[in-house]
């Protein structure tokens, strides 16, 4: 779990170059989550999340701030979720995560992602059967028994916990996020998670070389141009 976890990461961290509109995407993300849950932090445990992740990406206190006061307002942009499907290069497996205000247009744009690159938009459940959706909490802690106990006390059904030099990292359905937290931290005290994600995560992965490889970078690149697309997900260990 754990290795396809930090590649994961790793081709995150690879693909941030080509996410110029990293600030608008989180922007986007947290007006949703105020729009539909509230803009108190305190109160919206999906929003305080997202925040949490936009200042560990160094996403300036103003564009948070700005996405909160329009969230705030009348009327606005009405988001929605958009998943899309498919295979890409070397019959890799990938998810497109997207926030949308035209479903019509960002079906398009990612259709011609996948035609460009010579790859195969399929139908919903194509391929997201092959990955697990699950709840990623990542924060230093060393007793690992501690945390367990008070998962399965609150009856949060734990995929896998990790301990790495004092750091736990617990993998849990994505419907037992909030659920997760609770239990963390009234048994662990005030947390700091380093991570607070949910994602897809593949149960097998390929390994793709030479043109399969490049047409792949090229595939993700230019989803990470689109302004809709806020996560791709896929199944490429070496990426």
């Amino acid at each position: 779990m754990g290795r396809a976890y930090q590649n994961r990461k790793d081709s995150m961290a690879k693909t941030a170059d080509l996410k110029t509109k990293i600030y608008s995407k989180y922007a986007r993300e947290i007006y949703v989550a105020a729009k539909s849950g509230g803009t108190d932090p305190h109160g919206n445990l999906a929003l305080r999340s997202i925040i949490d992740r936009a200042k560990k990406d160094q996403v300036p206190t103003h564009v948070i701030e700005k996405a909160m006061e329009k969230a705030s307002g009348s009327g606005g942009e009405n988001f929605e979720v958009a998943r899309y499907e498919g295979y890409g290069p070397g019959n890799c497996m990938v998810i497109i995560e997207c926030l949308t205000d035209n479903p019509n247009r960002t079906f398009g744009d990612v259709r011609l992602c996948f035609t460009k690159t010579k790859s195969k938009i399929g139908s919903q459940g194509a391929v997201s059967h092959m990955f697990d959706h699950l709840c990623i909490l990542k924060f230093a802690h060393d007793d690992e028994e501690t945390a367990l106990d008070a998962l399965l006390m609150a009856e949060v059904d734990v995929i896998d916990i990790e301990n790495d030099d004092g750091m736990l990292t617990v993998f849990a359905p994505h419907t037992d996020s909030f659920k997760a937290k609770r239990a963390l931290t009234e048994a662990c005290g005030d947390i700091d998670f380093d991570v607070d994600e949910i994602q897809f995560i593949p149960q097998t992965s390929i390994e793709l070389a030479g043109e399969d490889l490049e047409i792949f970078d090229r595939f993700v690149s230019l989803l990470n141009d689109l302004d809709d697309v806020q996560n791709v997900y896929h199944n490429v260990d070496n990426a």
